[in-house]
């Protein structure tokens, strides 16, 4: 009887330190869900590890505000959408330099590669994409990116983008800017126009 008591006793205090263990961890992971709730949006380089925000890249260095999703905005059918941008915008980004990566230009590896282009939308301001070019030369290079807009594989806006000469094997992030968020994107495809 005293062995079955003790096995209780044993049994109850490791249950009330699991419960315990629980709570402190649930408590912790809303702390964490909490700080991280008011944080811009950020970008990690998947090559260098460096992670960039518009507080280091953007040409506005304004926080990114976080909005409630309305009615109006669940009831809105993105597909009838017909609205364009006409011509073609060119845009002149600032550019922040990533790292500096082995030159590894040659048969089979192009001059400049482009990589990483996300889509995301600052509320009540601009879409933008996230994009990092990098020169695989031994010389400097001027490089041009084209980035197409679109809403269901129709065109919203088409944009030039004019970056700032890459060095021997820099590699450069840059926020490319799309239409007002009123006009509806869902998909921005950018790709290398010169050099070819």
């Amino acid at each position: 009887m005293r062995w079955a008591s003790r096995l209780a006793a044993t049994t109850t205090v490791a249950m009330l330190a699991g419960v315990l263990a629980m709570l402190a961890f649930a408590q912790t992971s809303a702390f964490a869900q909490t700080a991280t709730a008011g944080t811009p949006i950020e970008f990690r380089d998947p090559k260098t590890g460096k992670v960039w925000t518009p507080y280091n890249v953007s040409q506005d260095d304004k926080l990114v505000p976080r909005s409630a999703t309305s009615v109006q905005d669940k009831a809105f059918d993105p597909q009838s959408q017909r609205a364009i941008v006409e011509g073609v915008t060119v845009q002149r980004p600032r550019v922040q330099l990533m790292g500096v990566l082995p030159v590894t230009a040659g048969p089979g590896v192009p001059l400049v590669t482009l990589d990483g282009a996300s889509l995301q939308a600052i509320p009540g301001e601009r879409w933008l994409t996230a994009l990092y070019v990098t020169n695989n030369s031994a010389a400097m290079v001027d490089i041009i990116v084209g980035c197409l807009f679109t809403n269901a594989d129709r065109k919203v806006e088409d944009t030039r983008v004019i970056v700032p000469p890459a060095g021997p094997g820099e590699r450069l992030a840059l926020l490319v800017y799309g239409p007002r968020v009123d006009i509806f994107v869902d998909r921005a495809t950018c790709q290398i126009i010169s050099p070819t």
